[in-house]
Formats: C-alpha cells, sequence, structure tokens
C-alpha cells in the first residue's frame, strides 16, 4: 500500500463517500502499474501533464467518474469511467490507442468501511483482493505498459574473471598489460587445465608423473643419455620420452606397499 497512504491523505478533504475512496484505490493502482493521469472529462483539456495525483475536480459527480490516463512509455490512453449502480461500481475503460474495452464490477462495500472514511489504516480492506481484480480485469486486457530493458553490463572490464573454471578461455590481453594470475600447480583444481587449454601455459596435463607431481624440476634431455640406464644418442633430440624407473638415487617415488591389495593380510588368500 506504498504510495496510496500520501495519495489518500492528499485527497481526504475531497472523500466524502465510500465510492471516492474506491476511486482513489482504483486510481492508485493505475499508477502502480505505469499510467498517470492527464485530467476529468472524455475530452483533453489545455495544459495537460502526467500526474501521480488526482485532477481537480475528480469527485464532482458521484455517480459517474469520468477520467484519462497515459502510460508513461506513451504507448495507451485509457478513458475510464467509474458509473455507480445502487451498491456496486461499474468500471468501464477504453484504450483510445487499441480500442480495447475492459469492464470490472466492484461491490463497494467489499473493499471500503464507509464508517472510516477520516482512517485510512481502516478504510480499506481486501485491498489484494482489489488490486488482482483490477490487473485481471483492466491492465492484463488492455495490455501492460512496456517495461525498461534490463541494465547491461557497463563494459566488458567489470565482468569477473573466473579463475577456477578451467574450460573458459582467458580474454585477450592488450600488449604491456599483465595476464590474470593462474591457479597453483599444486591446486587440485589445476588437473587437467593443461590439456583443456593447451595454448594457455597453465600447469597441470593428465599424463601421470609420480617423480614430479607438479612441483617444477630441471628439464631432462634424454638424448644426451641416462646413467646406468641409457647410452648417449639413445633417444633421438626432440622425441617424446616417458621415464620407465627412477632418474637417481635418492629420488622419491612411490612406495609399492603404501596401498596394499584388498584382503591381503587374509590368512587363507
Amino acid at each position: 500500500m506504498a504510495g496510496l497512504e500520501p495519495l489518500y491523505a492528499w485527497a481526504r478533504a475531497a472523500i466524502s463517500r465510500p465510492q471516492d475512496a474506491l476511486v482513489c484505490g482504483i486510481h492508485w493502482e493505475l499508477v502502480r502499474h505505469g499510467y498517470r493521469c492527464l485530467g476529468t472529462g472524455d475530452q483533453p483539456g489545455p495544459d495537460e501533464r502526467k500526474s501521480e495525483l488526482l485532477p481537480a475536480g475528480w469527485e464532482a459527480n458521484k455517480e459517474v467518474y469520468t477520467l484519462r490516463y497515459k502510460s508513461m512509455d506513451d504507448a495507451h490512453e485509457l478513458l475510464l469511467k467509474a458509473i455507480m449502480v445502487e451498491d456496486s461500481m461499474i468500471l468501464n475503460v477504453m484504450d483510445r490507442s487499441s480500442q480495447k474495452v475492459a469492464d470490472v464490477t466492484l461491490a463497494v462495500a467489499d473493499y471500503i468501511n464507509p464508517e472510516h472514511l477520516d482512517d485510512f489504516h481502516k478504510v480499506y480492506k481486501n485491498i489484494e483482493e482489489l488490486r488482482t481484480r483490477i490487473a485481471s480485469g483492466i491492465i492484463t486486457p488492455l495490455g501492460a505498459p512496456a517495461e525498461k530493458a534490463k541494465k547491461e553490463p557497463e563494459s566488458k572490464k567489470d565482468m569477473v574473471w573466473d579463475d577456477e573454471n578451467p574450460l573458459r578461455l582467458p580474454p585477450r590481453q592488450p600488449m604491456g598489460t599483465r595476464a590474470p594470475t593462474r591457479p597453483s600447480p599444486l591446486s587440485p583444481f589445476a588437473v587437467g587445465g593443461e590439456d583443456l587449454d593447451p595454448f594457455g601455459g597453465r600447469s597441470g596435463g593428465m599424463i601421470v608423473d609420480p617423480l614430479h607431481s607438479g612441483f617444477p624440476q630441471p628439464g631432462i634431455d634424454p638424448s644426451s643419455g641416462i646413467p646406468g640406464r641409457l647410452p648417449p644418442g639413445a633417444v633421438p633430440p626432440g622425441a617424446r620420452f616417458d621415464p620407465f624407473g627412477p632418474l637417481g638415487a635418492g629420488r622419491p617415488g612411490p612406495d609399492p606397499d603404501h596401498l596394499p591389495p584388498p584382503g591381503y593380510d587374509d590368512m587363507f588368500m
């Protein structure tokens, strides 16, 4: 009900009957849905402007209230006539832009407490039902005003770079700028990064190498030979070479008893 309270306080001097309070509530619902009031009567008057307030003389005729509205995007212009028939109010609304017509009938006693016209907090009841009736009976059939386009990111530089996503290709960096930080080769999330992004200079390939385990090690040239294992020239320069054993005494390696087979201590095995 935010906004309706100050509107009701502003219009309170003109509200003398329950139907006045109901028209005030209907007016605010149209304002909430993107419409502004232009004035009273069927025809436009001089110096009209869009306003959230009710125009002067809006309550002059207690039997037929005639108000004109225009959407903020100027796509819809509504002619509202609220006609009193005994204890009910018949809303007849025509969109002059599309010539569409919508009708809603409201029982005044369902939404207004006539004995509390001086107290805003007590004068309205079933306000959510009133909002639903206006939205489904008027706004939806005639078409709601267009909403503003969603705000786009101001620039690409405001977008956050996700360093933990190995599938995302890094953005091109201008010359002389610093590239984004890459994951540490010791990070478990670096596994497979080199295979997914072979041109990014990342670490963590899928080839198992227990002798390196992600730590930077001095390069090995197998074409120069490995003492006690390969003579010089056994591996052509530049050829792919997978180590087939420890490359020196005292090098750490996997313990063959680190993961014994299941049931190794079973006496019947």
